[in-house]
């Protein structure tokens, strides 16, 4: 009994942490995301040899990273602040629920596929990174 009421404590204050500065969680995350894409590139790349064992520990790592709650990170309010989500977050709301859940979905299909080598893992990554890509085209401004 004690577990379950420690751990509904904790899930309680990940929530209220989340709530209480959204802008920060959703920049954590963010950078988060981007370091674990940054460590697959040089092997997308043939600059690093491929390691289907890194390979597969950062995309399970990225699938964590992706189980985003955008009404959690992206509330209604938060549009205001020092940040680079762009107005169609919320404007478009739909949209963006879209290619966050596409984003997911890749980065799980990559992950399900067990990429053994190069040839088989660079579609996949592909796939991933365009996500990016085009989430940051519709849903983020640019900054300078």
């Amino acid at each position: 009994m004690k577990s379950i009421v420690l751990s509904a404590s904790i899930l309680a204050l990940t929530v209220s942490s989340a709530l209480s500065d959204p802008v920060g969680e959703r920049k954590a995350q963010m950078k988060a995301r981007g370091a674990l894409v940054g460590e697959l590139v040089p092997i997308a790349k043939g600059e690093q040899p491929y390691d289907a064992a890194k390979v597969l520990s950062t995309l399970e790592a990225m699938s964590k990273n992706a189980e985003t709650d955008v009404s959690a990170l992206w509330p209604a309010g938060s549009e205001a602040g020092d940040h680079t989500s762009g107005p169609k977050v919320w404007e478009d709301r739909p949209a963006f629920e879209a290619a966050v859940d596409k984003y997911e979905t890749d980065v799980d299909a990559a992950l399900a596929a067990k990429p053994q080598d190069l040839d088989a893992f660079r579609p996949l990554f592909g796939a991933i990174t365009s996500n990016c890509g085009a989430c940051h085209q519709d849903f983020r401004v640019k900054r300078g």
